[in-house]
C-alpha cells in the first residue's frame, strides 16, 4: 500500500487501555482514524491485570455511587468517595496533570460507560472497581464493541517503525510493516515498560525523543520486592489483611509507607502495601540499603500490646506461640519469636520482660533488608516515561510537536494501586480524542 493512499486523521499507536478509548472517542466525533497493534490482539495487559479480574478503576473518585449496579462491600466507607480529588491524590504531585482529563471523563462516567456495554460493576472494601463477573475479558469485550461501532479501523501485528513528520505535507509519516501511513495527528499510546511480555517494550520513548523530548528515567513500580532472609521465604502464602509497610533508609524517617494487605512469597513481599511503597526502592541505585519495615497489627499500640501479651501470659500455662496466634498466622508468629530470639517453645509464664519487648517490636517494627525488586518482568506499571513539562495537560498535546499527543503509561505518571492507573489511561485516551 502507497503512502498516497493511506490519508487518515488520527494515527492512534498501542490498542491497550488509553489507545483503545482514544480510537473509539475520534472516530465517534467523525474522525478517520487507524489504531495499530504490534501484538497479535489488542488489550493484552487489559486481561493480565487484576489477577485476569481487571481493576476498572477505584470508587474513590466516585461522588455518586448509584452509578455502581453491582454489590458494594460494606467494609467500603461512602465517606472515602472525593470525586477527582479521590484519583489525582493517588498519584502525588504529579496528580493535577489529571486534572482536565478527568473533568472530561470521571469515574462515574467511566463506570457508567462499562455498565452501558453489559459490564456490571461492583465496589470491594478497598475501593476497588471490577466487573461483577470478575473476568478481564467482559472489559476487553466491550472496549472491542465499542471501538467496532466507532468505525475507527484496527490493525494488530503492526508495529510502528517510527514517527517522521511529513516532508510532503501536514501531519506526519508512520512507518508500519506494509508501507508508511499519513495522518494529521499521532497519539502515542504505546504504554511503558511495566510487563515486557505484552508487548510493552518503551517503544514509546524512542519517538519521543526523536521528537525532542526528555525522557525521565523509566523505573519499574508497583513490583514486589526481594528479602533474603530465608525465614521470610518460608512464609509464602501468608496474607496480612491489614498491615503497614514503610521504606526505610539506614537512619532518618520512612521514604514512604502504606496500609494495606501484605503477602509473604517465595522471593520476598508482595501484596498492595509493599506495591506503592516499592517505587522508591525502584528509583534507588543503591536499594541494598534500605530496609522495608512491617507493621503487622497496626491497629495495636506497641503499649497497649506490650500490656495485653503481658497480661496474656500470666493466665495459665498457654505457650506464646498460641497467644500470638490469636492475632497472626501461626507460621507468621514462631517466625517472629524465632527472630526475637524467644525460643518456640516458651510457655506465658516464662516469657521475660526482654523477651516480651523484643516480640513487640518484632510485630510492630520488624526490619527487613532490601535485596531489589523483581524489575520490570513483574512491574504492573512503569515509573517515569515523557516528561510532564512538555506535555498540554488539556490536550494531551506535545508542546514541542503540534500534532503529537501522548497518553496513558508512555507518561511520567504513576499512580497507587487499586485501579488509579487504569482510570488515567482512560481518562487521558478520552481526553485526547475529544480534541483530535
Amino acid at each position: 500500500m502507497s503512502v498516497a493512499e493511506s490519508i487518515y486523521d488520527v494515527a492512534v499507536l498501542g490498542a491497550g487501555a488509553a489507545g483503545l478509548f482514544a480510537a473509539s472517542r475520534a472516530a465517534e466525533r467523525g474522525r478517520r482514524v487507524l489504531l495499530v497493534e504490534k501484538n497479535r490482539r489488542p488489550g493484552v495487559k487489559i486481561l493480565m491485570s487484576g489477577g485476569t479480574r481487571c481493576n476498572i478503576t477505584n470508587a474513590r473518585g466516585l461522588k455518586d455511587l448509584s452509578v455502581v449496579s453491582g454489590p458494594i462491600d460494606p467494609a467500603f466507607d461512602p465517606k472515602e468517595a472525593r470525586g477527582a480529588r479521590g484519583i489525582m491524590l493517588a498519584f502525588g504531585d504529579k496528580g493535577r496533570f489529571l486534572a482536565s482529563s478527568l473533568r472530561s471523563l470521571s469515574v462515574e462516567r467511566t463506570v457508567a460507560l462499562f455498565e452501558a456495554e453489559g459490564v456490571a460493576t461492583k465496589i470491594e472494601g478497598n475501593g476497588k472497581v471490577f466487573p461483577v463477573s470478575d473476568r478481564a475479558v467482559d472489559v476487553l469485550d466491550a472496549l472491542l464493541r465499542r471501538l467496532v461501532r466507532s468505525g475507527a479501523e484496527l490493525r494488530t501485528e503492526s508495529p510502528c517503525g517510527g514517527v517522521t513528520t511529513d516532508p510532503d505535507g501536514e501531519g506526519f509519516l508512520v512507518r508500519l510493516p506494509n508501507g508508511s501511513i499519513r495522518a494529521r495527528r499521532v497519539v502515542v499510546a504505546v504504554g511503558g515498560r511495566s510487563y515486557p511480555g505484552s508487548g510493552t517494550t518503551g517503544d514509546g520513548y524512542e519517538i519521543a525523543r526523536s521528537f525532542g523530548h526528555t525522557i525521565v528515567d523509566p523505573r519499574p513500580a508497583l513490583v514486589p520486592i526481594r528479602v533474603e532472609a530465608e525465614w521470610v521465604r518460608e512464609l509464602k502464602g501468608i496474607t496480612i489483611s491489614d498491615a503497614i509497610a514503610r521504606i526505610l533508609p539506614p537512619s532518618g524517617p520512612a521514604l514512604a509507607e502504606r496500609r494495606e494487605a501484605v503477602l509473604f512469597a517465595h522471593f520476598g513481599l508482595t501484596g498492595p502495601a509493599v506495591l506503592d511503597v516499592s517505587g522508591v526502592v525502584a528509583r534507588r541505585d543503591d536499594p541494598g540499603t534500605l530496609s522495608i519495615g512491617l507493621d503487622v497489627l497496626p491497629g495495636d499500640r506497641a503499649e497497649a500490646l506490650d500490656a495485653r501479651l503481658q497480661a496474656d501470659s500470666r493466665t495459665g500455662r498457654r505457650s506464646v506461640a498460641g497467644l500470638l496466634s490469636q492475632d497472626l498466622p501461626k507460621r507468621l508468629a514462631l517466625a517472629l519469636m524465632r527472630a526475637s530470639g524467644v525460643p518456640e517453645d516458651r510457655i506465658g509464664p516464662e516469657l521475660g520482660r526482654d523477651e516480651r519487648r523484643r516480640l513487640v517490636s518484632s510485630i510492630k517494627a520488624l526490619r527487613l533488608p532490601i535485596a531489589g525488586t523483581l524489575g520490570f518482568a513483574k512491574a504492573e506499571v512503569t515509573s517515569g516515561g515523557v516528561s510532564l513539562d512538555e506535555v498540554d495537560p488539556d490536550t494531551l498535546q506535545s508542546r514541542l510537536c503540534p500534532g503529537l499527543h501522548f497518553i496513558g503509561e508512555v507518561l511520567d505518571l504513576d499512580g497507587r494501586i487499586g485501579g488509579y492507573n487504569f482510570q488515567a489511561a482512560w481518562s487521558t485516551g478520552w481526553r485526547c480524542g475529544e480534541v483530535v
